[in-house]
């Protein structure tokens, strides 16, 4: 079914929504979550939140993309119950990683709810986002966004591991530049 069409059955408050969603995005949404927490369990009942939520959510919101707004949902939830659980025994370090990679070229929590406007920070990402070659940005955002393993992106992008770390690393100063140049203060 189109996206625009499961919308409009959120805003007519058809339980068919649910199912809809079910159908179309329960492999996209497990995915990411399982990414972040790597647990079956604990990732489907992400999954099943993301579905209340998205449920509370519209109206009055009407996404655009709603597989977007069906990813951000799973991944702040999967980040609330990865940040419940050590690193270390569930999520076998892999989360933390990611995130530490980015830390130096995404400004901190606190100076981002310092800034006036953070869709500032939005705006400069998805520039230097859109600027990336094709294959840079989608394995940045397969790494960042989805959490996927190295190996996983090596893998299906056909390069060796070492070559897809030494992009993200090179992507990553890029970033840190870019941010520093529109004034992004990190």
């Amino acid at each position: 079914m189109d996206d625009s069409k499961i919308v409009e059955l959120y805003w007519e408050r058809s339980e068919s929504a649910i199912i809809e969603t079910t159908k179309k995005y329960s492999r996209y949404c497990h995915y990411i979550s399982f990414n972040i927490l790597h647990n079956n369990e604990d990732a489907e009942e992400c999954v099943n939140d993301t579905y209340m939520r998205a449920w509370n959510a519209m109206p009055p919101q009407r996404p655009n993309y709603l597989s977007a707004f069906l990813g951000k949902i799973t991944r702040n939830l999967s980040f609330d119950k990865y940040k419940k659980y050590n690193a270390e025994k569930r999520g076998l370090g892999q989360t933390e990683l990611v995130l530490s990679e980015l830390e130096d070229c995404i400004p901190t929590t606190s100076n981002v709810e310092q800034m006036t406007d953070e869709m500032i920070l939005v705006k400069a990402l998805n520039a230097f986002l859109v600027a990336l070659p094709k294959t840079n940005r989608v394995v940045f955002v397969r790494r960042y966004w989805h959490l996927s393993a190295i190996k996983e992106i090596a893998k299906q992008y056909g390069m060796s591991e070492s070559k897809v770390k030494s992009m993200l690393f090179r992507i990553r100063n890029e970033l840190k530049e870019y941010l520093e140049k529109e004034g992004i203060t990190l």
